[in-house]
């Protein structure tokens, strides 16, 4: 009788322990379903805003790819995968360990670090959007004249007139009574017909009639996007050698009558300058490019011509195409299987420096070409702050600290606004560290009352690690700057409009971002950096002058009362 009761409460006691385990199974494997919820499942907003607004990495590149290309991408997005290699390590259904815990942890705290200062829009907000609504960036335009326009449509009236006179026909303008149409389609050029309606126009051409005395496009303007899409899509026509410069670059044509200006990859991006090299001795970087026109924006300045990248195939594109005996005859294949040229320069022009496709895809920056110089004369002045480009001699500034009072009494810079536009120009190649600059061009046209051009900035970007301070010289011993270039300056120093996360975003919008960031994480940083060095120099000047502020902004009072309270800061 004891045994059988003995029994009974035996197997009770085993019920009520498998009915026990069993429920704890029950709410361990409810607790690890939550914690992968929690840990692994973005909100689809903050995802899409994070994968849009940041240059992706090669491997995310490769990601995206292979999730698009499968049925089950949606699902991927959703839940943690796991690697082939890797089956006998999935999870059990019913358990997390605690390494697997931590594993999701650090994969999570890794990409926090990645991404949590780079984000730039965050729940549909933007800094560069901000930036570019800010007043600094929205004054109102200045009234233009006719004789404020590079390039102008001619009024029928105009076209007359203009026939009773052969020198006025040469004027910088297009005839508007007629239509241009192109001859023929033989060389493959597209059958087109322009006349005095804007649609009508491509967008290089549309680029040139903006043109005016201030600026070089208007940052508003559609069409600048529509140019940038159409230098990085449009089919190759023509390929051949840009005579003049000490480095390689070529000359594209296209289908629709334009031309670009191509500066090939010759180096990983990230790589720095040799600290034993002499600023002339660099190669040129056509990722420099890309960066320094999308910093001329961001400064509001509008003095570089815009520049895209692109991925160019070295034998379909350029080789089997150009026309130049001299180019084609320096095409060779590597002994890694990649097309290489290098084409005849002064520099780096050999085939121990060649220009090699991986094996045929290259990557290049293009930018747009100015209107020909038989349309729109440039003027090349040559810079008061050159350098001596000796490896032994100093220029004079280097030698006399007073040397800008000699520059204030020579003309151009004795009057208007030349001497706050060259120190612009020092500002922008002190950020980007373009030690490069030894002349700058203007148009003819506008005489001395107009902005200069910034080009040739193939030599940016080259060193993050280190500041050049002599490249800002003209700011120190002049003591003058743009009132609307200190108040943008100020701007993009705070946390909110950051400059170096502003450009981030920027170069992100560039057709070669989705390969690898155009700048490193060393150049967006040293922006910050030298923007800072830039306005300790500003205070220190103002410390010691009170004519440092040349003030473009009379009458905007918006503005100045914004500059008033930053100065009571």
């Amino acid at each position: 009788m004891m045994r059988q009761n003995l029994g009974r409460s035996t197997r009770s006691i085993y019920l009520c322990l498998a009915f026990l385990s069993l429920a704890l199974h029950l709410l361990l494997a409810f607790l690890c379903f939550s914690i992968l919820q929690t840990a692994c499942v973005p909100s689809s907003s903050s995802s899409s805003s994070s994968t849009s607004s940041l240059p992706r990495t090669d491997s995310e590149h490769r990601q995206s790819l292979s999730h698009s290309s499968s049925p089950a991408a949606s699902a991927s997005n959703k839940l943690p995968t796991i690697p082939q290699n890797e089956e006998h390590h999935k999870l059990n259904s019913n358990k997390l360990n605690h390494k697997e815990k931590d594993l999701l942890w650090d994969a999570t705290e890794r990409e926090n670090k990645l991404t949590g200062g780079l984000i730039q829009k965050v729940k549909g907000w933007s800094k560069l959007e901000a930036l570019f609504k800010h007043p600094l960036y929205n004054l109102p335009p200045q009234s233009l004249q006719d004789d404020d326009w590079l390039l102008r449509v001619k009024t029928n009236t105009e076209h007359a007139s203009d026939k009773e006179s052969e020198e006025e026909e040469k004027e910088d303008s297009i005839d508007a009574d007629s239509d241009w149409e192109s001859a023929s389609e033989e060389e493959g050029y597209d059958k087109v017909s322009w006349t005095k309606e804007v649609e009508t126009h491509p967008p290089w051409l549309r680029f040139h009639l903006g043109i005016s005395r201030w600026e070089l496009y208007d940052r508003k303007d559609p069409n600048l996007a529509q140019l940038t899409h159409y230098l990085a899509r449009q089919r190759v026509l023509g390929a051949v050698q840009k005579t003049g410069g000490t480095q390689l670059k070529l000359l594209l044509s296209f289908p629709n009558y334009g031309q670009a200006l191509l500066k090939p990859m010759r180096q990983s991006r990230d790589a720095e300058t040799d600290v034993n090299l002499f600023y002339f001795s660099d190669f040129e970087r056509h990722n420099g490019e890309i960066a320094a026109f999308h910093l001329d924006r961001v400064l509001g300045f509008n003095r570089i011509p815009p520049v895209v990248g692109r991925l160019i195939n070295v034998t379909s594109e350029i080789r089997e195409i150009t026309t130049d005996h001299r180019l084609s005859r320096t095409f060779f294949t590597s002994p890694a299987g990649n097309v290489c040229f290098y084409g005849q320069c002064e520099y780096y022009c050999s085939t121990e420096h060649p220009a090699c496709g991986q094996p045929h895809s290259l990557e290049v920056s293009l930018a747009a070409m100015l209107p020909d110089l038989s349309l729109a004369p440039r003027r090349s002045w040559r810079s008061p702050w050159r350098r001596s480009y000796s490896r032994t001699k100093l220029a004079m500034w280097e030698k006399d600290p007073a040397y800008c009072d000699t520059v204030k009494q020579t003309p151009p810079y004795n009057h208007g606004t030349r001497l706050v536009d060259l120190i612009d120009m020092a500002i922008l190649d002190f950020l980007m560290s373009n030690m490069d600059r030894h002349h700058y061009e203007t148009f003819e046209k506008f005489g001395n009352e107009t902005f200069l051009l910034h080009l040739d900035n193939g030599r940016a970007f080259g060193r993050h690690s280190q500041d050049e301070p002599t490249i800002l010289v003209p700011l120190k011993q002049c003591c003058s700057i743009r009132r609307s270039t200190l108040l943008r300056l100020r701007l993009l120093s705070l946390p909110g409009f950051r400059l170096s996360d502003v450009m981030r975003e920027s170069l992100a919008q560039d057709p070669l971002a989705p390969l690898a960031p155009l700048l490193s994480e060393g150049n967006l940083s040293a922006l910050d950096r030298r923007l800072a060095s830039v306005l300790q120099a500003v205070q220190t000047c103002q410390e010691h002058h009170t004519d440092v502020i040349y003030n473009d902004l009379e009458g905007y009072d918006t503005i100045n009362s914004m500059h008033e309270e930053q100065n009571n800061k």
